[in-house]
């Protein structure tokens, strides 16, 4: 997907975790940024796998 076709979301959060958080990333060889799309890609299937497709 082209970049000017992805949403931008802006977030706080505690700066250790954020850290730790890139720690886990770069061990799993992805920016924060793919860690996280691709943790809320599983979240959003496990989602829909017990629930149904989310209708947009």
């Amino acid at each position: 997907m082209p970049l000017d076709e992805k949403a931008r979301y802006t977030m706080r959060i505690d700066r250790d975790l954020l850290e730790k958080f890139g720690y886990i990333a770069e061990y799993e060889g992805r920016t924060k940024n793919r860690e996280l799309e691709q943790m809320i890609k599983r979240r959003v299937a496990a989602f829909e796998k017990e629930f149904g497709e989310i209708e947009l």
